[in-house]
């Protein structure tokens, strides 16, 4: 059996989970609140290219559910298929989001804990962005959320 390391990244939202939920299931707000992992996506049959850094990943998102369940499955240009667990779930009026990151092979612990980072880093921009949308429909400063 092998296990891998891994770290729970998360982040508190303040808006209800479903409204988490519906802009995290769009793929097209990918780019948008997970500048890290990339800056475009386009369809490609049932799966997404998203153009990153190290080229095009191709990415498989959960099916639709009213669990919360945000996971995708990421397969870069030369390597096996990850899968990432991922979570919306309230937190008294807001939400909660986790991020489960395993530790891939060959990963050296200064990679491993970049891409902690990272990870941490778009789940806040995700916060800001999903938070400022709320602001502008109160008529506070903010910016909506693209899609």
């Amino acid at each position: 059996m092998t296990l891998h390391d891994v770290r729970i990244v998360h982040e508190s939202i303040d808006a209800p989970p479903e409204r988490v939920y519906a802009y995290v299931t769009d793929p097209r707000n990918l780019p948008h609140w997970a500048p890290n992992f990339g800056h475009t996506i386009v369809p490609d049959g049932d799966e997404w290219v998203m153009e990153t850094a190290d080229g095009p990943f191709r990415v498989r998102f959960a099916p639709p559910n009213d669990l919360g369940v945000l996971d995708h499955w990421v397969r870069p240009p030369a390597g096996d298929e990850f899968h990432n667990p991922m979570r919306v779930v309230a937190n008294g009026t807001g939400s909660l989001i986790t991020f489960t990151l395993f530790r891939q092979t060959g990963w050296a612990d200064d990679r491993f804990a970049e891409d902690v980072r990272m990870v941490a880093a778009d789940l806040a921009k995700l916060k800001s962005i999903i938070e400022s949308s709320a602001n502008e429909s109160t008529g506070e400063e903010g910016h909506a959320p693209q899609t």
